[in-house]
């Protein structure tokens, strides 16, 4: 788990896949290469949509964990304490909540990792990272959204970029830098020199029937950020 935590990797978002097959889909970018796969998790209330819970991360876990890759589960929800323990139990390697939606952050990022997962902390576009003054020392990963959550498809939004090297010099050297949002093959590069680990891609990645092509040439533009 340390070497994908702390190297570069494309995190396909769920989200952006095809329901009706979720598995070949999800086992299509395993098999080009995927070590992180990400779930968005949305109640219709911390953002304007609903998608999946669980469930979807335990049907899903038996296939990631047999590649050897890891589940990221994003919780875009109110109240993301009452969920821990639920999404822990079925197989989360990483739960990210959102700063915004924790009164009791550092507690709820205490919670996570006694129920085993790694503990992430994402914050939207007008959220300053110095608002993880504190916690930036009781966490595992810091997820900088460079769209508005809640729907994916979106626009990434420029300002994003100067926003993670300003996060990757604020943070600690072992906590993992990660990206959601417009994440494309020609914005990938210039995202890991500004200092991100993690990349989530959605429609990049899923937007198309050559899923596995469309994950590798992500792949390969982040590498040349390095």
């Amino acid at each position: 788990m340390e070497d994908i935590l702390r190297g570069i990797n494309i995190a396909p978002s769920i989200l952006s896949a095809d329901f009706s097959r979720l598995g070949d889909d999800v086992e299509a970018v395993l098999n080009a290469g995927a070590r992180v796969i990400h779930i968005d998790v949305m109640d219709g209330h911390f953002v304007p949509n609903i998608t999946i819970g669980p469930l979807v991360v335990k049907a899903l876990q038996p296939l990631v964990h047999g590649a050897g890759a890891l589940l990221d589960v994003h919780l875009m929800i109110e109240h993301p304490e009452l969920y821990v323990a639920q999404f822990a139990a079925v197989g989360a390697d990483m739960i990210v909540v959102h700063q915004e939606a924790c009164v009791h952050l550092h507690r709820v990022l205490s919670q996570i990792r006694e129920a085993g997962p790694l503990a992430g902390v994402a914050l939207n576009p007008a959220t300053p990272i110095e608002t993880l003054a504190e916690a930036r020392y009781s966490c595992d990963m810091v997820l900088i959204m460079s769209v508005n959550p809640g729907f994916g498809g979106q626009g990434f939004i420029p300002t994003s970029t100067d926003k993670i090297a300003r996060a990757r010099a604020y943070v600690p050297d072992n906590v993992t830098i990660e990206v959601d949002g417009g994440v494309t093959e020609f914005n990938a590069g210039a995202l890991v020199a500004a200092g991100a680990n993690w990349l989530v891609a959605g429609s990049s990645v899923f937007g198309g029937p050559d899923i596995e092509e469309r994950f590798t040439a992500v792949a390969k533009a982040a590498a040349g950020g390095v």
